[in-house]
């Protein structure tokens, strides 16, 4: 792997994941009134958690995007699919928090859900690394799903 243009496609998939992360860290009011009214399963880990998650999956993507641009054929095609996975994981906190919405983000998380095993599949093609980076991504984004699916159905 050549170093400049994974050093081009590590900085350019840093910008966007860090806009990613940045429109959700903004978005979430996980200490507002509605949000503590809501009924929660028990196995919701603490608030705290979703941040020192979040963290290190940002980067793996970051990361594996990158890898995936620099080594794959169809570059224009690996950017394309990582920018409408990145805008349906910046569209969940919105639908959550925003607009106070369980359901919408569910719908949103389910597309997301698909979109990730999309781009895990173009990734592994792109460059086995890059496809198991995204590994953690996929299985955090289950885990949310299933979250955001008990949330939605306990309070109707």
């Amino acid at each position: 792997m050549q170093m400049r243009p994974f050093a081009r496609n590590l900085l350019a998939t840093t910008a966007a994941v860090t806009a990613t992360a940045t429109l959700g860290s903004l978005a979430t009011s996980s200490g507002s009134a509605w949000y503590r009214r809501l009924r929660k399963p028990r196995w919701q880990p603490p608030s705290q958690a979703f941040g020192l998650v979040w963290t290190p999956v940002y980067a793996l993507i970051a990361y594996a995007g990158a890898r995936a641009l620099t080594s794959g054929d169809d570059r224009a095609g690996l950017a394309r699919a990582l920018g409408a996975n990145l805008a349906l994981n910046a569209a969940w906190t919105p639908l959550f928090f925003g607009a106070r919405s369980p359901r919408l983000a569910l719908a949103d998380i389910v597309a997301l859900d698909a979109a990730n095993l999309v781009l895990l599949r173009r990734f592994l093609r792109a460059d086995r690394r890059a496809g198991l980076a995204l590994l953690p991504y996929v299985g955090w984004t289950a885990f949310a799903t299933a979250l955001n699916a008990s949330i939605a159905a306990r309070n109707p």
